[in-house]
């Protein structure tokens, strides 16, 4: 079969329908054969894998299975102390989506035995292999009397636990691998390097990354995350704010007070975790974690950019030796540095050679490896070039810059002799106050980065259980602890995480034996950064920083809108040219602009109908029903959706005035304007206040204003209350609840105005009186047209009167008989008489009036309920009947009213269904019923007459029907 073209969607149309076409040929097949075919795939799939439903524990209760009962295996579900638990029925397999369906019950599967289910299935499954293994463990404690059920320990248990730290030294190697190329390369830039007061603190950089990388470890390897090998470490993105935090603190201090401006960065850089702490911790124990998600995702990608450019610059910095006050600027004197001399040149570009070509290789290669790889050959490429063939000392490329010179920091030096900076005596409270506004900025930076990674993270390994409340009070443990020991924030390492997963790292052991490790690393001190090439370094600030401004910059080209490229780019160059906390001040500004800019695009009118095609679901006569078809263009419903703001109002006024103009007016004036706000959210008061303004309109050309979909205590009621826009408050403004109590009362009104005053229900006896109507009105458009829909209704005494000639032979019996008869045949001519065409019907009222039965029914009867059998239809003489259609699945119903005139039930019961409606009295009502037995008897006496008055039945159904389509179809749309 060909098909169309592929398309943007799953299907076209055009397939699924041939679809549809052949799912439904294959229900005309025979029933028989479906089944054997059903039954035949059943058994053999049977045969290669039987799956049985066992609710079975791994656990000591399970200890009596092999001595039990049936009856007692059977409830094995019902053990409280149940640890492990598989639930697996018969003819149905196991797959992950399974425990969604754990709440429900189904009477109808049976359970199979739990030893019997053990036994039976497919030996693949490892689960079950376990659950096995424990059931058979227990009978044979059972049997041997040992109640307790406990495994004894062997020796090989011993060997296995012995053999697993072994088993996870890979892992745990490429972790410490990981964390000290990320540790040397950020913790060398935590300081401003281009300072002479933090030139040496390179080391201390070092000891404090890898402290909070050793604390954030051990808090999500403990229990506080869901990755129990997940890898902790610095907010690297937070570095530039570092940086701002001692700018802030140098000026307020001074350049010269060298201690000072130690000892207030060093309560800065540990006040910054302990605050990003305090909001993680609040946010989780809130659980308003979801409330990060509502930050605009493409204001933190420009963050992100900007943070890429900080590390390309600060790349430069650190390879070219740039030692000036300011570090990296875009200066022609900066500019002369990198190209001073070929070594200088050299020191710089070399890094960028290796950083380049080592995301060209990524992009072949995807193994965890090539990293790690990747840069332990550097260095050993490094020395083998310069002692081989160059013959330099250590000494020698110490002094050129080729490799690190710590200077004050030896190898003697403690890990821990950055806790030495700290002295309250020597901290400045007003400088720390100052930096409280870059502060902020960097918590609120770094709280994005959870909601961003945890999800992520999960997705790459598996883990369906994330709790992101959960994940926000690890990190605020984590944080407050690192601020507390004297370090930075940090947070759950994505890339990092990912690699140590892939290499088999899942475990709480893996997660132990690397935050040992890194410990290790810490405590053999920065010594050895002394034999540590620079270009490494810097080739890993280079790594890092291009992937950032790629996937700002780049990766995002044609998957954001061009609005938001445009914000992503300003955030970039501000960041890059003032100062990151404005850029991301800048980011935020322009993101609210750029939204009004977008949702003030987004046409607040969902759709308009007129009174045409929207109608009431009130079952009216087909006289009255023609004349609102005729006048039901004077109403027009507009059906708004979305926020209804100072940048969407406008559109709907244009439309009103369009809707007004004289050209517009003269060949379509309207009566009744109808506001649908069931799809409005909200209300503000420059929309409330122009709606003021649009009632004005209409009220010049006595159009009156309706709203409906409003929920009288919500907050779009209380809008426009505030503007006096009520119905109890402004003259000519209806509101109703909802579509169809509006649509119902515009329709009233139209007929109200065609009656004459002493008929001001609906009349169905009655003819409208003309004249009156002609003088009454004068001769605008509006009017007009209604004069002419008045006209054009058929006059309702013809319909309502039987023939002149009957009347006569009526008259002379007088007998109660007769007139019960004569009434049943006025109700009929009433009610079918418009859908008579010639003498073929002649006759046919008086044969069905025969069959009819009179019955009075008073407000409240039911006179069916949903479910119930179609025993018989009523014609209605008077009063009201209400239909009541619910649908459960929405909770939504639609109740309809069925006036004089009308039918009702007469669908269910010619075709012999349910009922599908619950039928209650509205209004005392006089109907006159017919049941299946009379419609039978007529059809034994005069089959033609049956006939006729079954075709009746269904013209009058086919115009309800379609009644009440339209109201779905206004209402649904």
């Amino acid at each position: 079969m060909e098909h169309a073209q592929p398309s943007s969607y799953t299907a076209t149309s055009a397939i699924i329908r041939e679809d549809t076409a052949e799912l439904g040929e294959l229900a005309l097949t025979s029933e028989d054969e479906s089944g054997i075919s059903l039954a035949t795939a059943e058994q053999d799939e049977d045969e290669q894998d039987t799956i049985y439903a066992v609710c079975a524990s791994a656990n000591s209760e399970a200890a009596g299975l092999g001595t039990m009962g049936t009856a007692k295996r059977a409830n094995l579900a019902t053990i409280p102390d149940m640890d492990e638990e598989s639930w697996l029925r018969e003819g149905e397999r196991h797959t992950s989506y399974d425990a969604a369906d754990f709440q429900y019950e189904n009477p109808g599967r049976s359970i199979v035995p739990g030893d019997a289910a053990i036994l039976a299935v497919s030996t693949k499954w490892s689960l079950l292999h376990r659950l096995r293994r424990s059931a058979a463990a227990a009978s044979k404690s059972a049997l041997t009397g040992d109640a307790a059920g406990e495994e004894r320990l062997t020796w090989g248990d011993i060997g296995t636990a012995c053999l697993a730290p072994v088993r996870q030294l890979h892992v745990v190697i490429l972790g410490v691998l990981l964390n000290i190329l990320d540790g040397v390369s950020y913790g060398m830039i935590m300081f401003p390097t281009s300072s002479s007061v933090f030139s040496d603190f390179g080391g201390d950089g070092v000891s404090m990354f890898f402290m909070t990388c050793i604390i954030s470890q051990l808090v999500y390897t403990l229990g506080g995350s869901i990755f129990k090998g997940g890898n902790g470490s610095m907010m690297i993105e937070v570095v530039p704010f570092f940086h701002i935090l001692v700018q802030g603190i140098t000026r307020v201090v001074g350049e010269s007070n060298g201690p000072a401006i130690i000892a207030t960065t060093m309560v800065s850089f540990a006040l910054s975790a302990v605050l990003t702490g305090l909001l993680f911790l609040v946010l989780g124990t809130l659980r308003l974690g979801a409330l990060i998600s509502y930050f605009p995702r493409h204001i933190l990608v420009g963050c992100i950019g900007g943070v890429g450019v900080f590390l390309l610059e600060t790349g430069f910095t650190v390879t070219a030796r740039i030692e000036e006050e300011g570090g990296f600027k875009y200066d022609l004197a900066r500019m002369h540095l990198l190209i001073a001399n070929w070594t200088v040149t050299a020191q710089w570009a070399l890094p960028l050679f290796f950083a380049c070509f080592l995301n060209y290789i990524t992009a072949k290669i995807h193994h965890p490896l090539v990293l790690p790889i990747y840069f332990l050959s550097i260095p050993v490429l490094f020395y083998a070039a310069a002692f081989g063939v160059f013959g330099a000392s250590l000494e020698d490329l110490q002094k050129t810059g080729w490799v690190f010179d710590l200077g004050g920091a030896s190898s003697d030096t403690a890990f821990y002799h950055y806790l030495t900076y700290f002295n309250l005596a020597n901290t400045s409270l007003e400088a720390l106050w100052a930096t409280l506004p870059t502060q902020f900025a960097l918590v609120f930076f770094g709280i994005l980065h959870v909601p961003l990674n945890v999800p992520a993270l999960g997705v790459s390994v598996n883990e369906d259980n994330v709790d992101t409340d959960r994940e926000l009070i690890a990190h605020g443990i984590s944080n407050i602890a690192a601020g507390f020991m004297g370090t930075v924030p940090n947070y759950l390492c994505y890339v990092n995480s990912v690699l140590f997963y892939r290499v088999g790292g899942g475990s709480r052991l893996s997660g132990l034996m690397l935050a040992g490790a890194t410990a290790l690393v810490m405590m053999l001190g920065p010594g050895m950064i002394g034999y540590l090439p620079v270009m490494v370094v810097g080739a890993l600030i280079f790594v890092l920083g291009i992937d950032l401004v790629r996937e700002a910059l780049y990766d995002t080209i044609g998957r954001v809108s061009r609005l938001e490229y445009i914000t992503i780019a300003v955030i970039v160059v501000v960041m890059t040219c003032s100062d990151f906390v404005v850029g991301s001040l800048v980011g935020i500004a322009l993101a609210c602009l750029f939204f009004v800019m977008q949702t003030s695009r987004q046409n607040v009118v969902r759709t308009i109908f007129n009174g045409h095609a929207a109608r009431s679901t009130v079952r009216r006569h087909s006289t009255q029903r023609r004349f609102l078809d005729n006048i039901g263009r004077q109403t027009v419903v507009v059906k708004l959706q979305s926020s209804l703001f100072f940048g969407t109002i406008n559109s709907l006024e244009r439309l009103v005035r369009q809707m007004l103009d004289i050209s517009a007016w003269g060949q379509n004036p309207i009566r009744f304007l109808v506001m649908d706000f069931t799809l409005v959210t909200s209300v503000d008061f420059s929309a409330a206040e122009m709606l003021t303004r649009i009632h004005r309109l209409l009220c010049n050309r006595q159009v009156c204003l309706v709203f409906c979909g409003i929920n009288a205590d919500g907050d779009v009621a209380a809008a426009l209350r505030s503007v006096d826009l009520w119905a109890d408050l402004t003259p000519d403004l209806d509101v109703f609840a909802s579509l169809n109590e509006a649509l119902e009362w515009t329709e009233n009104e139209y007929l109200r105005e065609v009656y004459t005053p002493s008929h001001g229900h609906v009349a169905t006896h009655t003819e409208p009186p003309r004249d009156s109507l002609t003088e009454e009105h004068g001769g605008s458009p509006r009017n007009q047209h209604l004069r002419e829909a008045a006209k054009d209704m058929p006059q309702m005494q013809c319909i309502a009167r039987p023939h002149p000639e009957k009347m006569r032979s009526f008259s002379q019996d007088t007998s109660p008989e007769r007139e019960l008869h004569q009434r049943a045949v006025n109700v009929l001519e009433t009610t079918l008489g418009p859908y008579t065409d010639g003498p073929a019907y002649e006759g046919v009222f008086d044969v069905l009036a025969k069959e009819l039965q009179e019955m009075t029914l008073i407000k409240g009867t039911v006179l069916w309920e949903a479910g119930d059998a179609p025993d018989a239809l009523y014609f209605i003489e008077s009063g009201v009947l209400k239909a009541r259609y619910v649908f459960i699945q929405d909770d939504y119903e639609i109740n309809e009213a069925m006036l004089a005139g009308t039918i009702t039930g007469e669908l269910s019961f010619l075709a012999q269904q349910r009922r599908n409606t619950t039928v209650t009295v509205d209004k005392d009502a006089k109907v006159w019923r017919l049941d299946s037995e009379s419609l039978h008897q007529i059809g034994r006496k005069n089959i033609h007459a049956r006939s006729k008055i079954i075709q009746l039945l269904l013209c009058a159904t086919a115009d309800e029907h379609d009644c009440l389509m339209s109201y779905l179809v206004s209402r649904l749309t």
